[in-house]
């Protein structure tokens, strides 16, 4: 039997430092992301590279760079299928009282404070905000001792100012984050994600995790809010836009290469998904400039 990933994902700051700051110049591929959660909260800027977001109940696809802030405990999957030649990811984990348990209780922090509580739902930041800290954020791997800290609180402050953003997850609909649930959930992400393009029966999948079809039926309901029909449509609509902005393939052809047999019901669940039409989605992108 393959031995699972730990899903309780435990950080270590480097030593002499209060943060981690990874960052990464090439796309580690053998490295297969899982679905995980920390109490540590996640700064992550993606610049030049593609991938899939799945952050608590959101799923979306990306093409370029991104910028996000997940707050603690919020599940996760790893970022990054693909880095571009000149592609880096930088990402920044800290607990919320790295600096002391009451530091961001004074009125001074009060906008970061309300920051970490926007990110329980998990952020994601626009072009503007991306342009003005994407390099600073690089720049935290560079530094060492108080600049490091120093430079971390600006870009916090930055962001709390900001109102170039959205929340990822703002149905306000919070997975549970049990270690148990955790594991779970990550056999069962890792299934739908090599296998989403097939049919995948409720036997099968139930059977991975080792309960009946109404059992399992009831578990992801009550642990994701959505059926697990939905939840593999949701997985085709991604791959689909994916498609749609990186390939020349027609928009029929897409609808079968995303494990869709139905031309129609494709359609319907595209637009419910990303309130458009397959083929006004693919002109808008031609028309948007990154």
């Amino acid at each position: 039997m393959k031995t699972r990933k730990p899903t309780l994902e435990k950080i270590s700051p480097e030593f002499g430092s209060s943060m981690r700051v990874i960052k990464h110049e090439t796309y580690l591929g053998k490295k297969k992301p899982f679905w995980h959660f920390h109490p540590e909260i996640e700064l992550v800027y993606v610049n030049k590279g593609k991938g899939k977001r799945h952050i608590g109940n959101h799923l979306s696809y990306f093409n370029n760079s991104q910028l996000l802030l997940i707050g603690s405990n919020l599940p996760h999957n790893g970022f990054t299928d693909r880095l571009t030649i000149s592609g880096t990811e930088t990402i920044v984990q800290f607990r919320e009282e790295f600096l002391g348990q009451h530091f961001f209780d004074v009125p001074e922090m009060e906008a970061i404070s309300n920051l970490f509580d926007r990110a329980k739902s998990g952020i994601l930041f626009g072009v503007k905000t991306k342009q003005k800290f994407g390099k600073r954020i690089e720049k935290l791997s560079e530094k060492e001792g108080f600049k490091k800290i120093l430079l971390l609180l600006e870009i916090l402050h930055g962001l709390a100012k900001s109102e170039d953003y959205v929340i990822l997850n703002a149905d306000g609909y919070a997975f549970e984050t049990e270690p148990q649930d955790s594991a779970k959930i990550d056999i069962i992400f890792n299934h739908i994600n090599d296998n989403f393009k097939e049919h995948i029966s409720l036997d099968e999948i139930a059977d991975k995790v080792s309960m009946t079809v109404p059992a399992f039926c009831r578990y992801f309901k009550k642990v994701t809010g959505k059926t697990f029909t939905k939840l593999v449509n949701e997985y085709r609509v991604v791959h689909a836009t994916k498609l749609l902005s990186e390939s020349q393939m027609s928009i029929t052809d897409i609808c079968y290469e995303c494990g869709f047999n139905n031309f129609s019901h494709f359609n319907k669940l595209f637009k419910e998904f990303t309130g458009k039409s397959a083929s006004k989605y693919r002109g808008e992108l031609k028309l948007m400039v990154q």
